[in-house]
């Protein structure tokens, strides 16, 4: 009988190590976020797809095809999702607190680049922060990076 409990426990309830998860499963993961941030405002979505390929393509290396193919994934994903707890709880197991606040960073790039910070968008990035335990000076810190560089180059333009 205890055999069985444990086999249960093994099979069923034990989280996956880091090194189980494929890198495939947290580009998704990545990517749904950004496409959540993309689509949250209703507004502006050219500038918000370019910045997002631009994100993937320096965060993971990807070519054009594979940027196409991992959204169309990613975007499959966010339509039958319930909750973003399914992608942060992947991030949270595989990502150092540099990386997650780096994907924050990667979320204020989306929610700045059309020059219009919406409530909602902040909201957003708020609760994923919480959701990835990114402490909330880093969150702060991270947003005001971005909107510094995005103000400089909006002034140099």
């Amino acid at each position: 009988m205890i055999d069985q409990l444990k086999l249960f426990f093994e099979k069923h309830l034990l989280l996956e190590s880091p090194a189980k998860l494929s890198e495939e499963q947290l580009k998704i993961a990545s990517a749904v976020l950004f496409l959540e941030m993309m689509n949250i405002d209703n507004a502006a979505r050219e500038p918000e797809q370019a910045m997002i390929a631009s994100i993937l393509q320096e965060n993971f290396s990807l070519s054009g095809e594979q940027i196409r193919m991992l959204l169309d994934s990613a975007e499959n994903s966010r339509q039958q999702a319930t909750d973003y707890f399914q992608f942060t709880s992947l991030i949270n197991k595989a990502y150092s607190l540099e990386q997650k606040i780096q994907l924050i960073e990667s979320l204020w790039k989306i929610a700045f680049i059309d020059g219009v910070l919406d409530m909602h968008e902040e909201y957003l990035v708020r609760k994923i922060a919480d959701l990835l335990y990114v402490p909330h000076a880093d969150f702060i810190k991270a947003k005001n990076r971005v909107h510094e560089h995005h103000a400089n180059n909006t002034r140099q333009h």
